[in-house]
């Protein structure tokens, strides 16, 4: 058995204890107020989210005979309502789904594209001739708005997999919007912390800022421009968002933003047409697969560096028998085969329209063999570390190819995820997002949704040699890691992440808690964490340093408390997962904590 140490079973009870008080209704609860419960095992469908209205929703579409696929679009669509500030049709993201008649694994890059006539210093202020400051002022901006993808993204998902219609999936999302839901601390509190670039624009002020204030924990609030905007792609499709008169709105919205007399932010102008909104497509895409132990790994292909940076590190892992080890020898070879990862997801990895991206390579299970001869396994290696060649490798150790990789990473840690199975053993893991927490702040006016700000993600300032470079048309790198784990051909594991560059971290470390170092699935996800993007520090939440800091300062690590750009919260990812028994049974495991908890729901609980 692995050896789980003192520290990190104190630091799960503590976990365990929240969970407790997070899933307990409290007794002035408003009677429209689902509860929260983190964990739910039973039959014939789960489904595990950020948001129990959202979980609802999506049993809901289950009970009535919808499959995964509808019942992930009617989820992520209620999350536009309930986390507007993480996702939203204004967004992109990425749908991985498991179709058992089939017994395949396919995927839909619904990321956000630059405008035709994105410029390439378009992230630089002509009056200084300097790359604007990244937060507040580039983030607000019309400049950092991509063209959405998630619309056309849950029309394809329900054309190649579901059942219903996206008029039928979208109904409790519009019901949800239209008799409003509970505002939660979460939500008056990411409210509070946008306020400065909420009040820049006249539309989101009006809509989040009722009267000037962020909307108090406890009322309930309704956003009945997004419920119309809903009805109209119910009638219509999503036509009705890349064409005719929303269409030009957007478009409007991004070349001259709603400004508010008096904001401070400079607020620089987009470029963005209804020819870029009415061009986009939603592309369909083989997944990345590595074999883990005895597992089959299923993620998403570049434009997402997700599946091959998880891939990578699992084959590096894979080298060694981490079950066998202490839980600071494990932890320690997770910390440097993430490090590795890194160094060529800097590299290699970018928009595979636009960049000759190595998938193939970056997930052969030889040349993970070669970078894990790069791991020192009683010290951590000087980090940044360079990057491995993927032109020449044979699994023998040699030394690294080139110089220390730069990731000049500027992805933002919001984001939402969801897992959905149905009772054919149909299996959907989505990750969608508008970047930054309340995405660009800028809401379309009257039609009840913020635009994302995806397009920071590329790197600020134009390198011809970096595969993240800004180009019309291209879609910026991400970090999203929606995965599906096969065993001896069906489901395993389904799992996913919001975080920004920590989602690989979060889906990678959540592995390794769960097949190696013998944790159930709960567990797996409450545990504590941290990690490591090939920086000199390892950024890591106060309960993991708390735990194992003295432990793996010897090797080398420097651990460094993790916080986001706009509040001190020290979370890393907020994981949705279902794991599938042998049984039938599935367990449905959300966060316990983070993010005030989330909330896992199936069809038939098991007594």
């Amino acid at each position: 058995m692995p050896h789980l140490g003192r520290r990190w079973a104190a630091a799960a009870a503590v976990l365990a204890l929240c969970a407790g008080v997070v899933a307990a209704s409290p007794a002035s609860a408003h009677p429209r107020e689902t509860g929260r419960t983190a964990t739910a095992t039973g039959y014939g469908g789960a489904v595990s989210t950020v948001d129990p209205d959202a979980s609802a929703a999506a049993i809901e579409v289950l009970r009535r005979g919808g499959n995964a696929a509808d019942a992930a679009v009617a989820a992520a669509a209620t999350l536009g309502v309930t986390e507007p500030y993480s996702a939203g049709i204004g967004g992109g993201g990425y749908f991985v789904y498991y179709d058992a008649r089939k017994g395949k694994v396919g995927t839909i890059d619904g990321r956000e594209t630059a405008p035709a006539a994105m410029p390439r210093d378009a992230f630089i202020d002509p009056a200084t001739g300097q790359p604007y400051p990244f937060t507040p002022e580039l983030v607000t901006s019309g400049v950092s708005v991509g063209v959405p993808g998630t619309p056309a993204t849950w029309e394809r998902a329900l054309e190649r997999w579901g059942t219903l219609s996206l008029g039928e999936a979208l109904k409790p999302a519009i019901k949800v919007a239209t008799r409003g839901f509970v505002v939660d601390p979460t939500f008056r509190q990411q409210t509070l912390d946008n306020r400065v670039r909420f009040e820049a624009f006249t539309s989101t002020r009006e809509l989040f800022l009722p009267g000037g204030d962020a909307p108090t924990v406890g009322s309930v609030f309704r956003n009945h421009d997004l419920a119309a905007t809903y009805r109209l792609l119910a009638k219509r499709g999503a036509d009705a968002f890349y064409t005719g008169r929303l269409a030009a709105e957007i478009a409007k919205t991004v070349q001259a933003p709603p400004v508010s007399d008096g904001t401070t932010l400079p607020v620089p102008v987009g470029h963005m047409t209804t020819a870029d909104l009415a061009g986009y497509r939603a592309l369909d895409q083989a997944p990345t697969h590595v074999e883990y132990r005895d597992l089959d790994v299923y993620g998403m292909a570049p434009s997402s560096s997700g599946g091959t940076t998880v891939g990578e590190a699992l084959n590096i892992l894979d080298t060694a028998e981490l079950s066998d080890m202490s839980t600071p020898d494990a932890l320690h070879r997770y910390l440097e085969a993430s490090a590795l990862a890194f160094a060529d997801r800097a590299e290699y990895v970018g928009d595979p329209a636009s960049v000759d991206v190595p998938t193939a390579a970056l997930t052969d299970p030889l040349f993970g063999r070669e970078r894990a001869c790069e791991i020192d396994p009683l010290h951590a290696a000087t980090k940044p570390v360079a990057p491995g060649d993927v032109r020449s490798y044979d699994g023998v150790c040699e030394t690294g190819s080139g110089a220390p990789a730069d990731d000049k990473d500027t992805e933002n840690i919001s984001t939402t995820n969801l897992t959905v199975a149905d009772r054919w053993g149909d299996v959907a893991e989505y990750t969608l997002t508008i970047e930054q927490t309340g995405g660009s702040g800028i809401t379309v006016p009257g039609r009840g949704f913020l635009l994302n700000n995806e397009l920071t993600d590329f790197s600020t300032v134009y390198d011809p040699d970096d595969p993240n470079r800004i180009e019309p048309g291209k879609r910026p790198r991400s970090s999203m890691s929606p995965t599906i784990i096969l065993r001896d051909g069906d489901p395993f594991l389904a799992l996913g992440s919001p975080g920004g560059s920590t989602i690989i971290t979060t889906v990678l470390q959540t592995i390794l808690n769960r097949v190696d170092l013998g944790m159930t699935l709960p567990e797996a996800i409450a545990a504590p964490r941290a990690s490591q993007r090939n920086t000199a520090a390892v950024t890591a939440e106060p309960e993991f340093i708390t735990a194992y800091r003295d432990d793996l300062t010897p090797y080398g690590h420097q651990l460094t408390p993790s916080g986001d750009s706009f509040t001190s919260a020290a979370e890393i990812g907020a994981a949705t997962a279902i794991e599938f028994r042998r049984d039938g049974r599935m367990i449905a495991a959300a966060e316990p904590v983070r993010r005030g908890g989330g909330s896992a729901m199936v069809v038939k609980p098991a007594r």
